[in-house]
């Protein structure tokens, strides 16, 4: 009977420093607020009509449409980091030219561009990016590499890449690919 009593309390110790643990170290972890994306210094972009552009990889549905095609663009030049990261993005997510396909739903537009001191991109795209999208995994995820891939593959400055839809953050864009944290580039859906 006296054992019984030790070991009822020894159980009962477990779980109360358990449940402490998890009250003071466990829940703050998980729930501790991230950092909010600062704006980079903001500034001002080259006029359009100097016309000045460079080269940027860009990524289309392949032949196959498994994968992520590499294409080299002229995009719009953009004086600094935020900026050109800026024009990177308005020439992924623009309607692509025959025979190349969008990976990006038609109508999506870019609404912000933050950068932080650390390389996180936060990208804003409008609510045509989940209400046009066709759904399934395989198109989520090429639509997402295409816009971190772009980023993270021409810009040194952009180590990482978190899609924001309406100015908020989402789980993700039909279901499939965690949006909830920055991704980095993965080649792995490039052919």
């Amino acid at each position: 009977m006296r054992t019984a009593k030790i070991f009822g309390f020894g159980g009962l110790a477990i779980v109360v420093v358990g449940l402490v643990w998890v009250l003071f170290v466990g829940l703050p972890r998980w729930y501790a607020p991230r950092p909010k994306p600062v704006a980079a210094p903001a500034a001002a972009p080259a006029p359009a009509a100097s016309g000045r552009k460079i080269k940027a990889r860009l990524f289309y549905v392949s032949d196959d449409g498994a994968r992520l095609k590499g294409v080299e663009r002229d995009v719009a030049y953009g004086d600094g980091a935020a900026a050109q990261a800026e024009e990177i993005v308005r020439a992924q997510i623009a309607a692509a030219a025959p025979p190349l396909v969008s990976a990006v739903p038609p109508g999506t537009t870019l609404r912000a561009l933050y950068l932080t001191a650390n390389g996180s991109a936060f990208v804003d795209l409008s609510r045509d990016v989940v209400t046009a999208h066709p759904g399934g995994s395989l198109d989520e995820l090429l639509t997402v590499y295409s816009i971190v891939n772009a980023l993270t593959m021409n810009l040194p400055a952009v180590t990482s890449v978190q899609v924001l839809v309406d100015g908020k953050e989402v789980d993700t864009l039909v279901g499939h690919v965690d949006l909830r944290r920055p991704l980095t580039k993965n080649v792995s859906w490039v052919e």
